[in-house]
């Protein structure tokens, strides 16, 4: 078939060519027939609609063969964005997904995602999120308006650093900023040095000198922490000098966690209730998000080793508005200011692990630089704002708007999320199993989300579990009782034997609603 024109648009990507006949119009780069007036045509990687009138010349003519000529972004407005998230986790999933309901969105990209993220984002694999050289080239390519980071690895490479000197948006703080979660260290004496309350601690790249720290603690057990990344296994609670004499070793000596465990970290160990505490950050101005829960332990009753996080829930209850405001004004003001004051002005989301501790005092566990992963995926389905407008206005320096207007608006209700893991992680675990019932499981009970983090797809198409956790069924309900329903009954319908989960996610929250 011979083309006989094209229609040009300054803004378009690519030219997708479509061919009319008499019985049938068909993508040149899809066999799918399209016998309505509405073309649409779908691959793995978009999804483009246009409309023609019947009677048109871009329309299906008897007299004569017509070709028909669309471009990917014939109809993008001015203020329209195209958008790259980086990662490929079940966060960065229901991040796409959120913002894959923006009516600003013009072409949305995850790099390097996942099989369950493609279904909503063009995935761009192959490359690594902390390879900023090569990510910065695709941003350029694909004239990307926003990144959005999701991962901390990227954040602590300098990505957000290097996009902002393209002048390309960014939402993500620099790699100066990320230290507050990349350096453990760094992160107490930030802390100290601006009055924010935090546990005591000593630091140490000594093994000699920690060792004989341990023995002038007089309270059991301690909390020792590798300063840098060490993929959520760098904190380990000992409960006597012996298992902290191993700990120390392993970091010091051993080297197990590498660099990430040459310095470290010796804190008192906190009693108390663990919340997450998440707020968006531009300088100075801040605006706080719901407060959220996660369960760490590997199994039922908070019994097991720490992992990435188990599942979790939001608002969380123990978060009342005072309390709230009590931690805005302690913790989160503070830190923002702080890192003003210390010339890395933060921008993006800060999210604050915090204690509640028996006393009734608020104590800060941790900083991370990135949304946390489950939590993210309950209060993405909780959001009723535009993420995509709201994240860009953080990016360009006008969050003060969404302060203005008193924050965010979400759904009523509660969100609760589950993770299924492959059965050995945190440890060693296989991958390559078959999963099945997905579709029966997102149909299982109303406003029931899969979001996919190690999963892809078999040589037969069926889908396969590839990392360590691998799905979070995440469920929105007018009560939390509710949302725990549907997120099990879903979690029934699927049928993955080498997977396991916790069945007690929310257990916290709903023992306060029995009192």
């Amino acid at each position: 078939m011979r083309a006989d024109r094209k229609l040009k648009d300054s803004t378009a990507a690519r030219v997708i060519i479509l061919h009319t006949s008499r019985d049938m119009a068909f993508a040149s780069l899809s066999w799918r027939p399209l016998w309505a007036e509405e073309f649409r045509w779908r691959t793995q990687h978009r999804r483009i609609r246009t409309y023609a009138p019947r009677r048109s010349p871009l329309f299906y003519s008897q007299q004569r063969r017509r070709h028909c000529y669309m471009l990917s972004h014939h109809t993008r407005r001015s203020d329209d964005l195209r958008v790259l998230v980086v990662g490929g986790g079940a966060r960065e999933h229901a991040l796409c997904d959120c913002l894959s309901q923006s009516e600003r969105l013009s072409d949305l990209l995850c790099l390097p995602g996942n099989a369950g993220i493609a279904e909503v984002a063009r995935c761009i694999d192959g490359v690594d999120v902390s390879d900023v050289s090569s990510i910065t080239s695709v941003v350029k390519r694909e004239q990307v308006d926003l990144v959005v980071i999701g991962p901390e690895a990227p954040l602590m490479a300098g990505l957000a650093d290097t996009l902002r000197a393209e002048r390309v948006a960014v939402f993500g703080p620099s790699a100066a900023a990320a230290r507050l979660e990349g350096s453990k260290s760094f992160s107490k004496d930030f802390m100290h040095r601006h009055g924010i309350p935090t546990a005591a601690y000593r630091r140490f790249t000594d093994a000699v000198a920690a060792k004989q720290y341990v023995r002038q603690c007089t309270r059991f057990p301690v909390v020792i922490k590798a300063d840098g990344l060490a993929a959520g296994k760098g904190v380990l609670i000992v409960a006597d000098i012996e298992q902290a004499d191993c700990a120390i070793d392993d970091m010091l000596v051993r080297q197990v966690f590498g660099s990430a465990g040459r310095e470290i970290v010796i804190e008192e160990h906190l009693r108390g209730t663990e919340v997450s505490f998440f707020a968006l950050v531009d300088g100075d101005c801040v605006v706080p998000l719901l407060p959220a829960q996660d369960h760490k332990a590997a199994f039922d009753g908070d019994r097991g080793p720490n992992t990435g996080g188990m599942g979790a829930y939001a608002p969380a209850p123990v978060v009342t508005a005072d309390m709230a405001d009590a931690i805005m004004r302690q913790v989160v003001r503070p830190t923002a200011a702080g890192m003003v004051r210390e010339g890395t002005p933060f921008q993006g989301i800060l999210y604050c692990g915090l204690m509640l501790t028996d006393r009734g005092d608020i104590r800060v566990l941790e900083y991370n630089v990135r949304f946390g992963d489950p939590e993210c995926q309950a209060l993405c389905v909780l959001l009723e704002s535009d993420l995509l407008q709201v994240l860009h206005d953080a990016a360009v320096g006008r969050l003060d708007a969404w302060a203005a207007r008193g924050g965010l608006a979400y759904h009523p209700g509660s969100a609760l999320t589950v993770v299924l893991a492959s059965r050995g992680y945190p440890g060693q675990y296989a991958t390559g199993s078959r999963i099945d019932g997905l579709e029966q499981a997102a149909a299982a009970a109303p406003d029931v989300k899969i979001f996919h983090a190690g999963t892809g797809r078999g040589p037969d198409g069926a889908w396969i579990a590839t990392g360590g956790r691998v799905l979070s069924v995440t469920a929105r309900a007018p009560t939390l009782a509710e949302a725990q329903r549907r997120a099990y009954a879903a979690v029934h319908r699927i049928e993955w034997p080498e997977g396991f989960y916790r069945t007690d996610i929310g257990w916290r929250a709903l023992a306060m609603e029995v009192k």
